[in-house]
């Protein structure tokens, strides 16, 4: 079995700051990819943020410059630096981690996170 938890949201003024935390566990082999995806109430889920076993990271646009996204591989724990945050920041975060949890098994498979909500008042 594998378990993301997540931690670290809460309520910011909007221009504060806050960082979010998702560590992997269980039967892990390897994690390719791991990566926040929020969703605001009635719209859908959509990416954040991704980062690859090697460091490469991508954004979506509307966090570019504000949100940092950075992975601890020995701890199998991802993290998510959000600063000059805006009420439009404001959704359910979740964590995604792309892995084998077997050395045999062919393919990736996606787990998600339980979600944290993320607040921010104007």
């Amino acid at each position: 079995q594998v378990q993301l938890v997540e931690s670290g949201g809460g309520l910011v003024q909007a221009g504060g700051s806050l960082r979010l935390s998702c560590a992997a566990s269980g039967s892990i082999f390897s994690i390719k990819v791991m990566g926040w995806y929020r969703q605001a109430p009635g719209k859908q889920r959509e990416l954040v943020a991704t980062i690859n076993s090697g460091g490469t990271t991508n954004y979506v646009d509307s966090v570019k410059g504000r949100f940092t996204i950075s992975r601890d591989n020995a701890q199998n724990t991802v993290y998510l630096q959000m600063d000059s945050l805006k009420p439009a920041d404001t959704a359910v975060y979740y964590c995604k981690a792309s892995m084998r949890s077997k050395w045999y098994d062919r393919d990736d498979r996606d787990y998600w996170g339980q979600g944290t909500q993320v607040s921010v008042s104007s």
